[in-house]
């Protein structure tokens, strides 16, 4: 067994050496050349998109226009997928212009005009110092790649963030707190002010063509895009003759301004493109994935890690199959009547180990969910891992997500038929509704309040109720006829046979021993699964709340794929030893067993949440533990079902082995 895991483990390596050897970009690439030689397949107009504003300080988003930059008309943004839409992304048409190979010098944008006293002045202003004071940052969009802003770390590194400040705040105090969007320019120094960026410097790297690589769309003067990087400043301008090389910042008192008192801000851009042919177009994230904080140091670890809880697992399985072992070849040359009763153990339960559970409709309905949350997980990073669904794809790795949970109706129908008729069940409808309503209808409740906290803040989060009845409709119009359909072949299939028969009498357990109760096994049994995760578990959290990219699927594969195994074999020798205390209530604590493993995950969210985050505001920490909430109910679901399977099948398969008069 060992040596059947250590060749998956090979394998999956093997995987992410193919996944990054293999990119898939999902898309193909744009050619452009200047403006003379424009075509069909070679643009000169390079545009720039806008996308939400965002910050660690807050887990509120807002779109571009909800404060008071330069704008143009946005009725022709992008469409974009379902999963952009649920993770808030609002990618708009900036009033940017920008043509390949066309150098630009300090170009005015747009002026914006503020008058203390008045209403809308006041409120225009206010919106964008508290952005400023919560640190929100741009996310631009160029040919599908982030703009980038690039900034040196202490240790002689570059960091390379996929976002820039709108600008920054130096706190009046005895010790002024400087903003790193601030420590980076020595002239944003007096306390109680606000530096609003208002140029950006946009160097524009590009990939000159090849013949063989272009064919018919060759141009001599053209190129592929490979980076883009922008350097925000913050400038006091003249509004008749904008000077972008001016030292002087563009200041903003924290205190209210004077009544009639106005403040111009002219906002402007320079773009220089840089021609480099030792990038290849395929490579352009590379600089942005590699820069990331936390990544190259981790990847040693993360192997040693899941190694060594791969071999524990496989060793704790060996001593439980040489166990079991030697327990069937005794019971099995028990044949006199004075050995018979010499009999202890598991055996003893036999006619008690297949007894329904209470509440067993609950249980059937759980698992079936669970079903469909294992299938999706599984189908989705198996993808993930192939670069279907890489960082230029937004969206896509939710979108995925969602349309697999709603095809995956009809597994979940069909298990928990069969369980339920296992259990003795009539209820059939019942049974059908509350698998393709219960679990779904605890995530979408949770997910429809949180919504109605970002409506109310006027977030870009927040989804559109023409999304709300699509979901509605993707739920009710597909899951629950998928779900039906699979209960009708669930109920049709003639109910599982045990190995052994059940008494008509249940047999009386005898008292446990601390360490065999249910809740201290619970508890224990969730922490082994745990600790197999939650080293990937900090970079999930990082790109979900600190605006981060997740790009390791290969090694998360790898950790679903362990979790797999130790929430198995935990939950089986768990129930093994329960059975040998002559304990035969198995069917919940096989679930709750390995499903504990979640509450370990909301521990460790609630940690993360109080040491790595700065949210201070009641919104923000209460969307944050409602999706924390969703996160871990979906977790649960699905390593209580790993158990609870596994757990069935060694049952079945130790009592089908023995010898019962």
């Amino acid at each position: 067994m060992i040596f059947t895991k250590f060749s998956s483990l090979i394998l999956i390596l093997g995987l992410i050496h193919f996944n990054t050897a293999f990119y898939l970009p999902g898309l193909a690439p744009q050619n452009y050349c200047n403006q003379q030689e424009s075509t069909k397949s070679c643009k000169s107009d390079v545009t720039l998109y806008v996308n939400r504003l965002n910050t660690e300080e807050s887990v509120i988003p807002y779109e571009y226009h909800h404060f008071d930059f330069c704008t143009t008309d946005e009725s022709n943004s992008p469409v974009e997928n379902l999963g952009q839409v649920i993770f808030g992304h609002r990618i708009r048409p900036s009033p940017y212009k920008i043509t390949f190979m066309k150098n630009e010098t300090c170009k005015p944008l747009c002026t914006k005009y503020y008058t203390a006293g008045e209403a809308d002045s006041d409120r225009r202003l206010m919106i964008m110092k508290k952005g400023m004071s919560l640190n929100y940052q741009h996310h631009w969009i160029i040919d599908n790649m982030p703009v980038t802003w690039c900034y040196p770390l202490q240790n002689d590194r570059q960091y390379c963030s996929t976002g820039f400040s709108m600008g920054c705040l130096v706190r009046n105090s005895k010790n002024p707190e400087v903003e790193e969007s601030c420590a980076l320019n020595p002239a944003y120094n007096r306390p109680g002010t606000y530096y609003l960026f208002n140029h950006v410097d946009l160097l524009i790297t590009y990939h000159s063509g090849a013949k063989e690589e272009w064919g018919n769309a060759f141009k001599q003067n053209g190129g592929r895009i490979i980076s883009v990087k922008v350097t925000p400043s913050s400038i006091h301008h003249d509004p008749k003759a904008p000077d972008c090389t001016s030292q002087q910042p563009l200041e903003i008192p924290a205190k209210p301004l004077e009544p009639g008192k106005k403040i111009d801000v002219l906002y402007t851009y320079s773009v220089k493109f840089v021609q480099n042919n030792t990038i290849k177009w395929s490579s352009r994230w590379d600089y942005i994935l590699e820069s990331m904080p936390h990544t190259n140091i981790q990847w040693f670890s993360i192997l040693n890690s899941l190694v060594i809880v791969l071999f524990l697992s496989g060793m704790v399985a060996m001593i439980m199959l040489r166990t079991l072992h030697k327990d069937i070849a005794r019971y099995n040359q028990m044949d006199s009547g004075e050995d018979a009763q010499e009999e202890f153990g598991w055996k003893l339960v036999h006619g008690d180990v297949f007894r329904s559970p209470r509440k067993g409709m609950l249980l059937a309905v759980l698992l079936g969910s669970g079903v469909q949350v294992f299938f999706m997980s599984l189908i989705t990073l198996a993808f993930a891992c192939l670069g279907f669904l890489s960082p230029a794809n937004r969206g896509a790795l939710m979108t995925c997500s969602m349309v697999l949970f709603v095809i995956l109706g009809t597994p979940a129908g069909y298990v928990s038929a069969r369980i339920y008729k296992s259990f003795g069940g009539v209820k059939w409808k019942s049974n059908v509704l509350m698998t393709a309503t219960f679990s779904p209808g605890i995530v979408f409740g949770l997910f429809f309040v949180m919504n109605l906290v970002l409506w109310h803040e006027d977030s870009s989060g927040a989804v559109p109720f023409s999304t709300l009845v699509a979901i509605l409709s993707l739920w009710f119009g597909v899951s629950l006829p998928l779900t039906f359909v699979g209960a009708y072949f669930g109920f049709r299939k003639r109910s599982l046979e045990h190995p052994v028969r059940t008494n008509q009498i249940p047999r009386q357990i005898p008292d446990q021993s601390i360490y065999t109760q249910p809740i201290p096994g619970i508890i224990m049994g969730g922490v082994l699964p745990f600790g197999c995760i939650f080293i990937q578990l900090f970079f999930i959290l990082n790109s979900l709340w600190s605006n981060q990219m997740y790009y390791m699927f290969g090694f998360l594969f790898l950790v679903f794929l362990i979790l797999i195994i130790t929430c198995s074999e935990t939950t089986i020798l768990l129930c093994y030893f329960h059975l040998c205390a002559e304990d035969y209530h198995w069917w919940w604590r096989s679930f709750l067993t390995s499903g504990f493993t979640a509450v370990y995950l909301f521990i460790y969210c609630c940690h993360y949440f109080v040491t790595k985050l700065q949210i201070n505001d009641a919104a923000s920490t209460f969307l944050y533990f409602g999706y924390t909430l969703i996160m871990v109910f979906l977790f649960f679901l699905l390593t209580g079902s790993i158990g609870f399977f596994a757990c069935f099948w060694f049952i079945r398969k130790i009592y089908s082995v023995v010898k019962v008069d």
